[in-house]
């Protein structure tokens, strides 16, 4: 995957084609790492960040707000620069409902799919936030966007999805420093959704994203309190050089790589 440059308006911006040709020493900002400060706010946000679904309070999301995160998400890597992104903002209480309504057919094929305690306990756990959330963005992926032949696609013909990830996860940082809470909603048909949302048929469905704000989130993922799963020890899927080989020297720095933001990692 290829970073794409600087955007027109920060430091380092590209050239186009009102401001001409300009010396390498042009298109380059100086580099280095972050103040304190700055990494300490930025491990705020990653170790805080959490999938929201039962905490989103009525408050709207002012525009600013929006465009900020959306602008996140927009600066996001993309292979060959292909930006394949685009975002559907719904803000309509009624166009929520009927994505709600498929949100609940596929929840029930999708609980009867576990057996005993674990289908008790799926079905005792909340998964969405589309009504309670004020807003929901509908996030895809335009695979025809940068023609035929895509600069890093030519061997990995996916990583235009893998870009638009990226750009999710932009957002969800961005949201989670602006104090809004993000859920991804993936239990769905995308291929219903589409006609609801007015999506083209060879546009792909990447996420259904529950955006609002919160006043208080989880210490930990959700599905680690309510016991689903735990988060795996980091220095178990480090490999040193090879497939299966233990992370060896580098294990005691793996666990204690996280800074102590006062919260459980998330």
């Amino acid at each position: 995957m290829t970073d794409e440059p600087a955007r027109s308006g920060f430091a380092g911006a590209p050239p186009d084609a009102t401001t001409g040709t300009r010396d390498a020493t042009s298109l380059r900002a100086p580099a280095g790492p972050f103040s304190q400060a700055d990494r300490d706010a930025l491990w705020r946000a990653i170790m805080g960040r959490r999938d929201v679904r039962n905490e989103f309070t009525a408050r709207p999301v002012p525009d600013d707000v929006l465009a900020r995160i959306l602008t996140a998400a927009h600066c996001a890597p993309s292979v060959g620069l292909s930006q394949p992104w685009n975002f559907v903002v719904v803000r309509d209480e009624a166009k929520r409902r009927e994505v709600h309504e498929l949100f609940s057919h596929a929840n029930a094929e999708a609980a009867g799919m576990f057996d005993g305690q674990r289908q008790a306990l799926y079905r005792s756990l909340k998964l969405e936030g589309i009504l309670t959330a004020p807003l929901g963005v509908c996030v895809t992926c335009d695979r025809t966007r940068g023609g035929r032949v895509v600069l890093g696609r030519t061997h990995q013909p996916d990583v235009d999805l893998y870009s638009v990830a990226c750009a999710i996860q932009n957002l969800w940082l961005a949201a989670r420093a602006e104090g809004l809470g993000v859920g991804w909603v993936s239990i769905f048909d995308t291929e219903e959704l589409k006609p609801l949302l007015g999506v083209p048929e060879h546009i792909v469905i990447m996420a259904w994203l529950c955006i609002g704000y919160v006043d208080e989130l989880f210490t930990s993922p959700e599905l680690e309190a309510r016991r689903w799963a735990r988060r795996l020890p980091l220095e178990d899927l480090v490999f040193d050089g090879v497939w299966g080989e233990p992370a060896g020297d580098l294990a005691p720095a793996l666990r204690a790589a996280a800074p102590d933001q006062g919260q459980a990692k998330g």
